[in-house]
């Protein structure tokens, strides 16, 4: 259930808060390389995709879906590029998490520890009883 206080602007793309019942599954830092451990793409918007869909996968491989994620937390390493391209990363994000806003934080970091890496995302699901 998302959790809006009344009298609150409208949050977009993200959620203020999220009440989940279930099993809570970490999601470690993800980034924007393969299953191969190989970076296919050296843009922003290529490896905030692939981080994503990384999540997404781990989120599947333990019995959820992308509805499931109550959480995200960005580290991205270059704020000036993320807001250059708010309208693609937007699109991107519904391609992989459709139309599903967790609740969202973004910071910005000096580097991550794979140099390539752009962007590193970690999440919370909450899979229902059962799974």
């Amino acid at each position: 259930m998302i959790i809006h206080p009344e009298g609150w602007k409208p949050a977009k793309g993200y959620a203020n808060g999220v009440v989940a019942e279930g099993k809570v599954l970490f999601v470690g830092g993800q980034i924007g390389w393969n299953a191969s451990q190989v970076f296919e793409a050296k843009d922003f918007i290529g490896q905030m995709s692939q981080a994503l869909r990384n999540i997404l996968d781990v989120v599947e491989a333990a019995g959820g879906t992308a509805e499931n994620i109550t959480r995200l937390t960005w580290y991205v390493t270059d704020k000036k590029e993320y807001l250059a391209h708010q309208g693609q990363v937007g699109l991107a994000y519904r391609e992989v998490m459709g139309y599903h806003f967790p609740a969202m934080t973004m910071v910005v970091v000096s580097a991550l520890v794979e140099d390539e890496a752009k962007v590193e995302i970690e999440a919370t699901a909450v899979l229902p009883d059962g799974k």
